[in-house]
């Protein structure tokens, strides 16, 4: 695994996401209330939308197209349309940048 950093810690507040674009992939960065960051897969598993023009409701991200909802720290699908999980990365913070763990 190699560490890629993807945005600032401030560039997220709590409770909120932000979309990063790596080597062809989409990724979601999520921060909850505590400042803990979480990192997905950024696109919905169901018809494949980016999910960060979705909205944040406690641990879970609600997908804009069709409402769907994932749990951000696990990946679980929570609601339909969405039954399949998304892809979960381990993060880290660095000197306050955030950075996603990848495998080689």
């Amino acid at each position: 695994m190699h560490w890629v950093p993807a945005c600032d810690l401030d560039d997220i507040d709590p409770e909120d996401l932000v979309r990063f674009d790596h080597a062809g992939r989409t990724y979601a960065i999520y921060r909850d209330p505590d400042g803990t960051v979480f990192a997905t897969d950024g696109l919905c598993s169901h018809e494949q939308v980016h999910l960060c023009g979705g909205l944040v409701i406690g641990d879970e991200i609600e997908c804009p197209k069709h409402n769907g909802r994932f749990d951000y720290k696990t990946g679980a699908a929570r609601r339909a349309p969405c039954v399949t999980a998304l892809r979960t990365y381990p993060t880290r913070i660095v000197g306050g940048i955030i950075e996603i763990g990848l495998e080689d």
